[in-house]
């Protein structure tokens, strides 16, 4: 089915694949109205989460932390290592958590034994021997200034005996300054805290336990942090969710509870709560996903994909309703008591753990309006959204993920896709606003796409942050990145801006098309096996642009014709990049991703 995408609009194959790719993505909602998909599971959050339910009552806890040890056992990789998800290559973090998880394991038990004695001999791989100043030296030199995962991965070695004799563990740990939570959350971005912005109940919790196990022999600082404690666990526990999970993450749920439980705060009510997170959110086969789930994320992805091309029929409008009512519903009313965001965004989940962030925000606010782009509630919610994402603005013209000025750190960064995806947003309502909101817009809009040109390469490429690849050197996916900034720049053609856009697209699309595989499919970027996601990503963006070649948009479909997404999750690849770099995946990506490229192949034809 080697097609003209005209020929394939006629064609009546290509239309049910199409058709079948829709009913598929309709099929996938949960009894709500909602898309809720499923994450992969992750060695790291098992680890981590059965780890920190030893510490809390090793014999109460002894079913589950051992299911998850056989889990781990069983998904070990054949180097004697662990990736992120079960698809993926070894990696030093994973691998050393695990490694340490298994020092928990029953004596007895030979196939624990084996598998540790494996990790052990890919650490010293890694690392050059088992020695603790060597594996400390591996784990610093992997994060550099960044201690928002060195520091949990040491704490975690050293409370499982990797790290040497107590005192000399505890050593080889750089401080974290947990005081400096007591302060203000609007001074964080002046004191330079050693971790990122969502980080924080880890700075407490791990900071408080350093300083127990080590205290500082400065004069005063000891004095300072015993007087100080009170106040930094009132606002630990005040920022934790009312499910327990902080970000609704087994990981670092769970590095927060086990250095408490080691600190002696086994009974504080944090960890309580914490404890009662992990053994809920468990899966029957012993793991934990990276997070609880993505909903807002793969909902509001799904609308886009179903309006894609000639926007939603009137029949999908009407089943798409409890989306809408549930958008409205989820918006976030009042400031958030752990990032300080204010009223008006979106997190990637409705779960309590959730927090409001741009990729979220903008993808809401795109599928309200292919939803429902009259009524003055969805207007009044709109507006609300559209002055969140303006707060968020950096002064460099992007969009970080949850706080402006946030820059030291690089998930606190402006980024291009989520800059991208604001600017789709704010163009989409852009009409239906305010004259003064509109104004706010424009100017915004104008900086948004400075930031763009700034961070596009010269060979046209851009790169995201929170999608990478891991066949790709440096872990990139620039794939993702162009194609997401190219379906928000093509929005702004024909407008204002078109002289300074138009070179941007014209060089973006140039790096699609001469990064292509030889099979007609994209993987994350040059070289890489291509992916149903990444192809359909790119397929999309070139659909958009509406002057792409024709033969490059169809081969590219061709691809997908022929790995058609199917029934269960065989098919979806670890591009997913979570907090500090850790690999996911998501069942309804390749399902979402390719539907939109159907969905908008047919508009070029038009």
């Amino acid at each position: 089915m080697n097609l003209e995408p005209c020929q394939r609009h006629a064609d009546p194959s290509a239309n049910t694949l199409r058709d079948r790719l829709v009913a598929r993505l309709l099929d996938e909602r949960t009894p709500d109205g909602l898309w809720e998909g499923c994450l992969s599971s992750s060695a790291l959050s098992t680890a981590v989460a059965a780890f920190a339910l030893h510490h809390l009552d090793p014999v109460a806890h002894r079913p589950a932390v051992d299911r998850a040890l056989l889990w781990l056992v069983n998904h070990a990789n054949a180097d004697g290592g662990w990736g992120d998800t079960p698809r993926s290559r070894s990696n030093a973090s994973t691998t050393l958590l695990c490694r340490a998880a298994l020092s928990v394991a029953d004596p007895a038990d030979e196939a624990a034994i084996a598998v540790r004695d494996a990790a052990d001999a890919w650490v010293a791989r890694a690392a050059g021997s088992t020695h603790p100043d060597a594996i400390a030296a591996l784990v610093l030199t992997c994060y550099g200034s960044d201690r928002t995962f060195s520091i949990p991965i040491l704490v975690m070695l050293s409370l499982a005996g990797l790290l040497g004799p107590d005192e000399q563990a505890w050593r080889r740990l750089p401080q974290l300054p947990f005081e400096l939570a007591a302060l203000p959350s609007s001074w964080y971005r002046f004191v330079g805290l050693p971790v990122v912005s969502y980080a924080l109940p880890a700075l407490i919790a791990m900071g408080l336990l350093q300083h127990r196990r080590h205290p500082s022999r400065l004069p005063g600082i000891a004095w300072l942090r015993n007087a100080i404690t009170p106040a930094v666990m009132f606002k630990l526990a005040r920022i934790q969710p009312a499910s327990g999970g902080f970000l609704e993450a087994a990981p670092l749920t769970g590095f927060v509870a086990l250095s408490l439980a080691a600190a002696g705060e086994t009974d504080h009510p944090v960890v309580l709560k914490a404890r009662e997170f992990l053994l809920g959110t468990v899966r029957p086969d012993g793991s934990w996903p990276i997070d609880t789930n993505l909903k807002t994320w793969v909902t509001t992805l799904a609308v886009q994909a179903l309006a894609d091309g000639d926007g939603l029929s009137a029949e999908h409008r009407a089943a798409l309703e409890p989306v809408r009512n549930w958008l409205l519903r989820t918006q976030h009313r009042v400031r958030h008591p752990y990032t300080g965001a204010a009223p008006g965004g979106w997190a990637w989940t409705d779960l309590s753990g959730g927090v409001p962030d741009a990729d979220d925000t903008a993808g809401a606010l795109l599928a309200l309006r292919a939803l429902d782009p009259t009524t003055r509630e969805a207007r009044r919610a709109a507006e609300s959204g559209l002055r969140w994402l303006l707060a968020l603005q950096n002064r460099d013209g992007g969009l970080p993920t949850f706080c402006r000025g946030w820059g030291r750190l690089p998930f606190d960064r402006s980024c291009p896709d989520l800059t991208a995806h604001a600017i789709a947003a704010m163009q989409a309502w852009h009409a239906d606003v305010s004259p003064t909101l509109r104004r706010r817009l424009v100017r915004a809009t104008k900086r948004a796409v400075g930031y763009l040109a700034r961070a596009q390469r010269t060979d046209g490429s851009w790169a995201p942050l929170w999608f990478g690849n891991e066949w790709v050197e440096g872990g990139e996916n620039r794939t993702y990145g162009t194609a997401k900034a190219l379906l928000g720049l093509v929005r702004l053609r024909g407008g204002p801006l078109d002289a300074r856009v138009a070179p941007m697209l014209a060089a973006g699309a140039r790096w699609l098309e001469r990064n292509v595989n030889d099979d007609g499919g994209w993987g994350g970027g040059p070289g890489a096996p291509s992916t149903v996601e990444e192809t359909a990503l790119a397929a999309q963006a070139l659909c958009a642009m509406l002057d792409a070649p024709p033969s490059l948009v169809a081969r590219g479909l061709d691809w997908i014709a022929q790995h058609e997404p199917r029934d269960g999750d065989t098919e979806a690849a670890p591009m997913g990049l979570y907090f500090a770099s850790l690999w996911y995946w998501e069942r309804l990506y390749p399902l979402i991703y390719a539907t939109a490229a159907f969905r908008l192949s047919d508009r070029s034809c038009q």
